[in-house]
């Protein structure tokens, strides 16, 4: 779990638009909306919301979620110190006493019980109760609650309940139009544009597989990796070996099959 403070908008987050996203999230955030973003994973998720808090002049604080993360652990629990006990506020307490965004990343990956300590913050109560404390927190103003999850990633067994997700504005976001892309990889990497040219072609290529069983495509997020290594002197098909091919499957017969669109693409 991170807090990030409000930046100037000279150290805003780069963040490339793909349609109207921003314009959702300020007026999301001007209206006390609470705010679901989805979709795959290295699409600009994070970025977008470190680009808005700092454009809207709000601090950030992100908790990425996992298997073992409880509503204990957003909410706060009583801690034992020096023979006194003492509560200790969570993350989402902090948020919400602050007016700063809280930013629950695959909030899918949490444990079920997390979920429905964000409903009473997800309406138009906007309050926090403490049950250990006994304690009703009201929003602070600017406090704004954001979600994201991978839709690709989703079962019968990680899922969102119609009764959280119906208490969200939604945004999709999917991976940028090609040209768009290419200028974040070249923002993002410092490489010539021939090279994020090269890698785009080759995500694209990847991305049009539906033989190969993949949970993910190729990012915009390994993109930016792979061109990090060729900017550091690294030959490009090597990179794009080591930060995308190599990373997306450990399965023998996918990796050869994901070489040979590599070979193809960026010649051998």
């Amino acid at each position: 779990m991170e807090m990030q403070s409000a930046r100037s908008l000279a150290a805003t987050p780069f963040y490339a638009e793909q349609a109207d996203e921003c314009a959702l999230f300020a007026q999301a955030h001007a209206a006390r909306l609470p705010l679901l973003i989805k979709g795959p994973t290295g699409c600009g998720k994070t970025r977008l919301v470190e680009h808005m808090a700092a454009r809207l002049g709000r601090p950030l604080i992100t908790v990425s979620c996992h298997d073992d993360l409880s509503a204990a652990d957003l909410v706060g629990r009583h801690l034992i110190s020096g023979g006194d006990t003492r509560w200790c506020d969570g993350p989402l307490t902090r948020a919400v006493r602050e007016g700063a965004i809280c930013y629950l990343d695959e909030v899918v990956e949490a444990r079920k019980d997390t979920t429905v300590v964000l409903h009473p913050l997800a309406d138009d109560r906007r309050m926090l109760p403490l049950e250990r404390t006994g304690e009703l927190i009201p929003a602070a103003p600017g406090f704004m609650l954001v979600i994201s999850y991978n839709p690709g990633y989703q079962n019968l067994l990680k899922g969102l309940k119609p009764s959280t997700r119906q208490r969200f504005v939604a945004l999709g976001l999917a991976y940028p139009a090609p040209e768009v892309e290419r200028g974040i990889v070249a923002a993002e990497s410092g490489c010539t544009a021939e090279t994020a040219a090269r890698l785009v072609h080759l995500a694209e290529a990847l991305r049009r597989l539906t033989e190969q069983d993949l949970e993910e495509s190729a990012s915009t997020r390994l993109l930016v990796m792979a061109a990090r290594l060729a900017v550091a002197g690294m030959p490009l098909q090597r990179a794009a070996e080591a930060a995308i091919v190599d990373a997306l499957t450990d399965d023998p017969e996918t990796v050869a099959a994901l070489h040979e669109v590599l070979a193809a693409v960026l010649g051998p």
